[in-house]
This record gives structure tokens, sequence and C-alpha cells, in this order.
């Protein structure tokens, strides 16, 4: 049976129970557990574009270049080139401007990133690898800094915060095209 169909029979067998409970007397709802609040919900949502969302705090290159010493370094590489060892390497991170259209595209927060707000909400979720989330707010700004100073896409001697970030223009922001399906919903 496919997932969709699965989903489909589940919600089905669902309706089934409300409606026998509803005719039984039976509460349709349980009255247990909490309503999510926003906070809650806001961990499931990917930050837009335009930094909605981007948290307080502020960052720098020389305080990101600790913070990636400590945290990143062994899965990308001491220079951000990468480590590509099976089990252990992390991807690489800087390089491969204008590389996206030939034999061998090189995937990089460079070439591939088209928002500078991506980078900080993946940071932010999904690294460290051993630990992910585990950042600070303040260490995630650094530490974003770090690389975009590295890649020469933001000045060494620049600060990130909520308010800079979203205005970071990457280098292949134009090589992609927008997505025409609404999803204006999720970003209230």
């Amino acid at each position: 049976m496919s997932t969709l169909k699965a989903i489909f029979a589940l919600a089905a067998v669902l309706a089934l129970i409300q409606t026998v409970c509803a005719q039984q007397g039976y509460p349709v709802r349980l009255d247990i557990g909490t309503a999510p609040s926003q906070q809650d919900l806001a961990q499931f949502f990917a930050l837009p574009p335009d930094g909605r969302g981007l948290p307080p705090g502020k960052g720098t290159y020389v305080a990101g270049q600790k913070v990636y010493a400590e945290s990143c370094a062994a899965c990308h590489g001491d220079k951000l080139q990468g480590i590509p060892t099976a089990g252990i390497g992390g991807d690489r991170l800087i390089g491969g401007r204008g590389t996206l259209a030939s034999e061998a595209p090189v995937k990089t927060v460079e070439s591939y990133w088209p928002y500078a707000t991506t980078l900080f909400d993946y940071v932010k979720r999904a690294m460290p690898f051993t630990a992910p989330g585990s950042l600070s707010d303040e260490q995630v700004y650094s530490v974003v800094a770090y690389i975009l100073g590295e890649a020469s896409i933001l000045p060494k001697n620049d600060k990130l915060d909520a308010s800079s970030l979203p205005k970071v223009v990457m280098p292949n922001h134009d090589g992609f095209v927008p997505d025409p399906r609404p999803e204006i919903e999720l970003y209230r």
C-alpha cells in the first residue's frame, strides 16, 4: 500500500471512530495535552529569505573563527575545504563559484545557497552534526559571519545580526528560479 493510500485509510478510520464516538455520547475531543505555542511551531518552519523570525543576537568573523575551530572543523576541515572521508566528513563550504552548470559542479555556500538566511537556519537546526541545535544564536551568527567572510561574500570586519543577515547577497542568488507555489500562510 502506498503512503498516500495509507494516510487516506487512516483518515477514514479516524473519521469513523469520531462518528461512532459522537453517536454513543463519548467526547469527540479528549482534552489532553496542550495546544502548541507559536514558539513550539516555529521549530518546524524554515526562516524565509527576508529574515522574519531571526532571533536576536549578533556575531563576528573573529568569534566565528573560534566557534568553527571548536565545533565545525572536525567535519568541514580547518580551511572549510570539506573532509570527504566516508562516515566522518562534511561538505566543502567555500569555493565552487560558477561550477553549477559545469560537468563537475561544486555545491558550496558560495555556489549553491541563494540566501544567507538559509545558511543561518541550517546551521542553527542541524549543526554541529554531533549535537544539532546546540549552538547559541550568537555562535550561529558568528560562524555564519566566519563562513561568509572566508568566502569573500561579507567583509571580515562586518557584524551579522537579524537586520544585516537578510541583506547579504549571495553569489548565486540569481541562479535560481522562484517557486510559484503559494506558501504565504506559512510565514504569518
